[in-house]
């Protein structure tokens, strides 16, 4: 490529214009939903729109919401640096929605819960759900401040773009239409966000092939920078990535994130039906197929146009975050309004992520607190209160945001936080699913071990980070550049490695240097581990006396097709509660339901169905086993 003198603009008028048309709309949906629900006062019509939203826009949500301004932003930047292995992510993906999809959202949906940890006191008891509510609120309002937080300090560094503005507006947006239209409002502007990130995106690539020299060139130029080099199966669980540590370790982090988050399977458990919430994770996985190619292209682009004139080696930028916003502002500067676009595409994943926080948040409070206290309020508190409880956790993510700025170094721990919770979690939830001899204790004995191992790996890590000969970023180049560097960005990393690494011991080296993307099957496996001994030790649990549905066999999981059984009681106990936990507080004669639910197995070829209620009981289908038995 040509010399590169490194002057790029800042945000103009119209660049303002088009970042401010984002937070207007987003608003606006949420004004719409607010006027056009205004009359069904329920909280369960807020928080989980009603149980009838259709799977299209939900799928739309949750890719939304998954890929975050940190994957925008950051991802391509990781693609500059280390390769197009990033890619391999698709394969976690896949794994991820199928699990999620045949294992955790079938028992979730039938059940009829509206927070996840609800599902934790019907299989253990109430100490396990309020732990794990608790540490879901915290893990969740840390992270979301950091998400709202580093993308726009990049984005302030390089472009100028108003630091405090951003996260005051992001926060008083997100809080704004939480507060007035509920899980719809969040769902459909997710799917408005979805739209503005894939034009974004596409309009870097466009561009940036354009300026690259085409797509001939960007596959040639990375092919000899040695970022093509994507299968790499050395299994060596400290190496950074690897098709292992991509496909297994990222299987395990993000099915902790998505597999039993508050925030997706709250959205699943909001459509209509069980069939649509499967299509909605489905076509959810083609969206991330969709945005992941179009991060790892254009880390790609990014690498060619600076391939021999590095801006972070060079000191243009100080950190490698800055490179993507950097790089938009060098090619679409020219353009008013198309920066703004970019910008727009990656506060729409900031909006998307911090909105699916405070709904998630507000409902596992309302759920797990508020309706367990109060069990007599009106449709029209509970409603109110959970208005209230979005503008509270609105107000908690944005502090977070603003108190991250005075953290530093923290912030990564921060980051790696919500990975370290989540393999305990899925740990925890897989006890409870696969395993129906876990008891109590297991389950508790479990939660510790899983956390303690964990954060003592990550912790560690962030203390001693791994060595260059491990993370293996590949070669920048700064031949190219036609002005006096102040300094050698490889020389000062040298350095720095070989300061990090004077002091170390074997621990540093071994555990601590363990690929980032395992520390959630750490977390995992050290759950289920301890929480089968302990239960070995302390005397297994009868299955036949746990709640029919909570629990899952492997054969469900894998033949996927294979048979579907229906949970069927009194009808009365729907009409009069509509919740599947209380009913069984209520209904204690576990012994006969357990029979009926044999009897609708055995008599499951008359029984097929095209969907599954929200509640999870068909009631013709009841009616049919009722006059059998």
């Amino acid at each position: 490529m040509e010399d590169k003198s490194h002057t790029v603009g800042t945000f103009q008028v119209g660049d303002y214009a088009v970042f401010a048309a984002l937070f207007v709309v987003s608003s606006g949906i949420g004004v719409f939903f607010a006027i056009k629900e205004r009359k069904k006062a329920s909280s369960k019509e807020f928080l989980v729109g009603g149980r009838q939203m259709s799977c299209g826009p939900v799928a739309l949500s949750l890719t939304a919401s998954f890929m975050s301004a940190v994957t925008v932003i950051g991802a391509p930047s990781d693609v500059y640096r280390y390769g197009a292995s990033y890619v391999i992510f698709g394969v976690a993906y896949t794994f991820v929605v199928f699990l999620t999809a045949e294992l955790f959202l079938p028992v979730f949906y039938r059940s009829g819960i509206t927070s996840t940890y609800e599902y934790l006191e019907l299989r253990f008891c109430k100490l396990v759900r309020v732990a794990a509510t608790l540490i879901y609120i915290i893990q969740t309002i840390l992270y979301t401040g950091v998400v709202v937080y580093a993308p726009a300090l990049a984005l302030n560094q390089v472009t100028g773009f108003d630091l405090w503005g951003s996260i005051f507006a992001t926060g008083i947006v997100c809080t704004f239409y939480c507060t007035l239209g509920g899980l719809k409002a969040v769902v459909w502007t997710d799917a408005f966000q979805m739209v503005v990130m894939v034009v974004g995106f596409l309009t870097v690539l466009i561009q940036g092939a354009s300026r690259a020299g085409g797509i001939e060139s960007v596959w040639s130029t990375a092919h000899t920078g040695g970022r093509m080099d994507v299968f790499d199966f050395d299994v060596n669980p400290l190496r950074r990535h690897t098709f292992w540590t991509l496909s297994v370790g990222g299987t395990f982090t993000w099915l902790g994130i998505y597999g039993v988050n508050q925030s997706t399977i709250q959205r699943c458990i909001s459509c209509k039906t069980e069939g649509h919430a499967r299509w909605a994770l489905y076509l959810n996985l083609l969206g991330l197929w969709i945005i992941l190619f179009c991060a790892v292209v254009s880390g790609l682009i990014m690498y060619t146009f600076y391939s021999r004139c590095d801006p972070w080696s060079a000191g243009s930028v100080s950190a490698p975050d800055q490179l993507m916003p950097y790089f938009v502002m060098e090619i679409l500067g020219a353009f008013p309004g198309l920066p703004g676009l970019f910008v727009a595409c990656a506060f729409s994943g900031t909006l998307s992520t911090v909105a699916a926080s405070i709904n998630a948040l507000a409902t596992v409070t309302y759920e797990d607190f508020v309706s367990q206290c109060y069990r007599d309020l009106s449709n029209r508190a509970a409603n109110w209160i959970s208005k209230a409880l979005c503008v509270v956790f609105g107000v908690a993510c944005t502090t977070m945001a603003v108190a991250a700025s005075y953290m530093g170094g923290i912030v990564q721990a921060a980051l790696s936080i919500h990975g370290m919770c989540g393999g305990p979690m899925l740990g925890l939830f897989s006890l409870g699913i696969l395993f129906p001899v876990t008891n109590l204790k297991g389950a508790v004995g479990g939660l510790i071990v899983g956390i303690t191992l964990s954060f003592w790996v990550g912790v560690g890590a962030f203390i001693y980070p791994a060595p260059s000969n491990n993370t293996r970023p590949l070669e920048l180049s700064t031949a190219g550049c036609n002005f006096n560097l102040t300094a050698d960005g490889s020389n000062q990393t040298s350095v720095s490695v070989s300061a990090l690494t004077s002091d170390r011991y074997w621990l540093a080296d071994s555990w601590y240097s363990m690929s980032y993307l395992y520390y959630s099957a750490v977390g995992f496996i050290g759950t289920v581990a301890a929480g089968l001994l302990i239960t070995l030790l302390t005397g297994p649990m009868d299955p036949k006396k746990i709640k029919p549905g909570l629990t899952r066999s492997v054969k469900d999981v894998i033949c996927f097709c294979s048979e579907k059984f229906v949970h069927t009681v009194d009808l009365s106990i729907l009409n009069d509660l509509g919740d599947f936990g209380v009913a069984w507080e209520k209904h204690t004669n576990t012994e006969g339901v357990i029979k009926m639910e044999e009897k609708v197995k055995s008599d499951n070829d008359n029984l097929h169905e095209n969907g599954y209620t929200n509640a999870a009981f068909d009631h013709n289908e009841t009616s049919q086993v009722q006059a059998k038995l």
